[in-house]
């Protein structure tokens, strides 16, 4: 490192570190998650900026080599966001190089999701296959799953989020997988560093998926993952993210035809359509895909967070006993959060939803808190059916508040609360005192 790099970087250190992090609470807002970064992150950031090797590079490639290794999985693909993510995992089951699945595929999604789910299902030809959800996980109904599978012997694959870091009964859930011979795609945005029975989530699906969202359990600004046991599917993934590309190679800087690629030969007979010409392999196209790469700048930022997840996840735990402290005394009007038998969530956010017979609305709950600064987040979109862009798949199941009452009931009713390790006592001490106030008046 020259001496003049060194120089900036150690000013980045000394900017960040003075920055006031001060928090007023009669004016600052108590967020529900965010970034929690150090100059670490920053110093990484900028030393690769000024490098001016932006593209995905050593840092994304060192990323990839690291992080399967916190979901117990094998392989993985670093993408530019957990949306990417899933449309990766997702379109490799229908990739020559993965399950070949064809278009009108059935897949068995909750209708309670965000839209990053089970959009992929359809952008990629296949047919959801909604369920309802449980109370008060909200996870998808295994009940109603195995019916679906009994009803319907063509459904091919199964693909949903741990609601919050919390999973639904994975013994059964695997158990009904194999019994049908289903692709299972999990989703695990939400639930880096839970468990389940000793067991990462993020490990159990024939694909899984992370997203590095600025709100997830840590963050590169953007980013997700897909993980994988299976060396053809990622290497489905990879193609996909990069164009649909047949080569393997990573180009490391500029160079000849041989000294900036894995292979060391890239021009041979790779073009099967035109067998006896000689073609640059690293544009032969195997899979119809994507540029969907991150910066390596992001991949910088991610590999300092890995250092530090132990205690991101740490602060989710000990914020989220913290909650059930203040919410408990409540209990009588909220259906509060609890884990799944044999789990060991990280929580991602503290998820609550109002009972039929409380006093209050959600609304006039979530209007308290807003209007003392402190965020909430409905639980994301609800019944995902009851949204404009879903108009034409909902006209298939009726009226849908009937045939996903749950769905409906959540919709109307549910919300939650942050867990990252930005909400400090001082911070959790407020929201108490502003809950307490919420509750004394509705007595």
């Amino acid at each position: 490192m020259s001496e003049k790099l060194e120089q900036i970087l150690d000013l980045v250190s000394e900017y960040i570190n003075e920055k006031d992090a001060d928090w007023n609470r009669d004016e600052d807002w108590v967020a529900y998650s965010g970034p929690h970064f150090s100059d670490k992150e920053y110093r990484a950031a900028i030393e690769v900026l000024l490098d001016g090797w932006l593209i995905f590079g050593k840092n994304a490639r060192d990323f990839e080599k690291t992080f399967p290794q916190h979901l117990g999985m094998r392989h993985g693909s670093l993408t530019n966001s957990g949306s990417s993510a899933n449309l990766l995992a997702v379109t490799a089951l229908k990739a020559k190089s993965g399950f070949g699945l064809p278009s009108g595929s059935k897949i068995i999604t909750p209708v309670v999701c965000f839209p990053t789910t089970v959009n992929p299902i359809i952008q990629n030809g296949f047919v959801p296959v909604f369920v309802d959800v449980t109370l008060p996980d909200i996870n998808l109904d295994l009940d109603e799953v195995e019916r679906v599978l009994e009803e319907d012997p063509e459904i091919r694959g199964i693909m949903f989020a741990h609601v919050l870091g919390n999973p639904p009964d994975m013994d059964r859930l695997m158990a009904l997988v194999e019994k049908h011979d289903l692709i299972f795609v999990e989703d695990a945005c939400d639930a880096l560093g839970s468990f389940y029975d000793g067991r990462k989530l993020g490990s159990f699906g024939h694909i899984s998926t992370c997203s590095f969202f600025p709100a997830h359990h840590m963050t590169m600004g953007e980013g997700g993952f897909v993980a994988t046991n299976k060396a053809k599917l990622r290497k489905a993934v990879a193609s996909i993210r990069d164009w649909g590309r047949a080569c393997y190679c990573n180009t490391i800087k500029p160079g000849n035809v041989t000294s900036g690629t894995a292979c060391g030969n890239r021009h041979s007979n790779w073009l099967t359509g035109m067998p006896n010409a000689i073609y640059d392999h690293r544009y032969v196209f195997d899979e119809i895909g994507y540029n969907l790469k991150p910066l390596d700048l992001q991949a910088a930022m991610g590999l300092q967070q890995l250092e530090k997840l132990p205690d991101l996840d740490a602060a989710r735990r000990k914020n989220f006993k913290r909650m059930t402290e203040i919410f408990e005394p409540y209990a009588e009007y909220l259906h509060l959060p609890k884990a799944t038998d044999k789990a060991d969530p990280c929580w991602f956010a503290y998820l609550m939803t109002v009972k039929d017979d409380a006093p209050f609305k959600r609304h006039q709950l979530v209007a308290h808190l807003e209007s003392n600064r402190i965020q909430t987040r409905s639980y994301f979109a609800g019944n995902i059916l009851a949204h404009p862009g879903y108009q034409e798949l909902a006209a298939e199941y009726g009226d849908i508040r009937e045939t996903f009452p749950i769905a409906s009931y959540v919709t109307l009713n549910s919300f939650f609360l942050g867990t990252f390790i930005g909400l400090t006592d001082e911070k959790l001490d407020y929201i108490q005192q502003v809950v307490d106030k919420f509750f004394e008046d509705i007595k």
